[in-house]
């Protein structure tokens, strides 16, 4: 019974066991950095019953959730996940519709609904959801998938869809993240890259135009002052044009729209090099708005100064690298689009979360994948790791068939050698 077991295990394959503790150590080291901070705003404000680990246990509750998640998507077969596609594509793209009608508004944007006394985001899930779609249609097209009309065409309609059922929540930040990296997909998948060119020239004159029409609009707005030399558009008037202002020049509006990217930038200075010790960060207490959430990385560069920044962006870095190395390593297109799809997500998702708040691109809004407070986004990233964990198992059980078939050669090789050498004993 034992051996049965045993067997049955080395057939499943073993998960890659580096990605698996860097992803445990990520959430961790979320949990830690959630608490510290937002612990001083929730112990102050009767909203959260005074309690300092009101967001914590929160979050802790969805990693416990997310744990699990991560552990059944890990043991189902990810070449069982080209059939479970499409009706989790169906069932996310219905909620991107429900929550257009009937979403709680939340800065603007109406992005969550209540499900069994959970606020979901539908969004979170549209991502994985996507990038399972595209996978399974771009391997199930192979070499037609380059063909316009008949393979690009159709997977270039579903992005667009979802992106825009996306758009008319607004949420940009999530929008751009998404269709970023549908685009890494599509281009790990061999689409012509006349085809990507074009695609990207037409979604940068769509957003120039969405982008002119929406100022246009704002200036012209009965409740918005008319614009004149000496009015400046605020983020309160228009956040796209004030998030914009604030990347150009944070110091010029730091009691309005550049408010938050201005006390980020003061948060990162005052950490210098060794940081002011986890717990220690004082721009956290009621000066940076969302410092457990979109500017959670201010507080850590606050925190753990440069050298405590520098060592988590370099896990960060290989924790991703490895993901990638096992997205290329398994034998099925499916699998390699899956993973790199799940990876490019996390880095791009990552990359606009830091660079928002470190002024190398505007700030979207966005969380930091595993480390910032936030149900959905947390539960989602876990269960996506879980499937580039079943693809690691894969490779790992192809990697063992392959040493055992080695190992058969070697020794079909070497048995006229060690009958010769028997017959030889035999007769002495």
């Amino acid at each position: 019974m034992k051996q049965q077991t045993a067997q049955t295990r080395t057939k499943r394959g073993t998960p890659d066991f580096q990605l698996l503790i860097l992803t445990l150590l990520l959430v961790g080291f979320g949990l830690v950095m959630v608490f510290s901070s937002s612990s001083s705003i929730a112990i102050a404000s009767e909203s959260f019953n005074n309690d300092a680990l009101y967001f914590t246990k929160k979050q802790l509750m969805w990693a416990m959730i997310g744990l699990v998640g991560m552990f059944f998507a890990m043991n189902i077969r990810f070449n069982k996940y080209k059939k479970l596609y499409a009706p989790f594509f169906l069932f996310t793209t219905a909620l991107l519709l429900v929550v257009l009608v009937s979403g709680a508004v939340l800065n603007g944007a109406r992005s969550w609904i209540r499900v069994f006394g959970f606020s979901l985001q539908p969004a979170e899930f549209a991502k994985i959801a996507i990038i399972l779609y595209l996978s399974a249609l771009i391997t199930k097209k192979g070499e037609r998938f380059r063909d316009f009309k008949t393979g690009y065409f159709p997977v270039l309609f579903i992005v667009g869809f979802i992106a825009g059922l996306i758009m008319l929540q607004p949420d940009f930040g999530t929008c751009f993240i998404l269709v970023s990296t549908c685009g890494l997909v599509i281009y790990a998948g061999g689409a012509n890259m006349k085809h990507i060119l074009g695609s990207i020239l037409l979604v940068a004159l769509g957003g120039a135009l969405a982008f002119g029409a929406s100022a246009l609009f704002s200036s012209m707005s009965p409740d918005t002052p008319a614009l004149d030399s000496t009015t400046t558009v605020t983020a309160e008037q228009n956040y796209k044009i004030g998030r914009i202002q604030a990347f150009l020049n944070p110091e010029s509006d730091i009691n309005g729209g550049s408010l938050n990217l201005y006390r980020s930038l003061v948060a990162i200075g005052d950490g210098g090099i060794t940081g002011s010790g986890i717990g220690q960060g004082t721009m956290k207490l009621h000066y940076l708005p969302n410092a457990y959430n979109d500017f959670i990385f201010s507080v850590i560069g606050e925190e753990l100064g440069f050298i405590g920044s520098a060592l988590f962006l370099l896990i960060y870095l290989y924790f991703i690298w490895r993901g990638i190395i096992v997205s290329l390593r398994c034998p099925d297109p499916f699998g390699t689009l899956v993973g790199i799809g799940i990876m490019g997500l996390i880095a791009i998702q990552a990359f606009i979360n830091i660079g928002g708040v470190t002024q190398t691109i505007p700030v979207t809004g966005v969380t930091l994948p595993f480390i910032s407070y936030g149900g959905t986004s947390l539960f989602v990233m876990m269960v996506a790791m879980g499937i580039v964990l079943s693809i690691s198992r894969t490779n790992n059980l192809e990697a063992i068939k392959e040493q055992k078939t080695k190992s058969v050669t070697v020794q079909t090789r070497t048995s006229p050698a060690l009958r010769s050498r028997d017959s030889i004993r035999r007769v002495r």
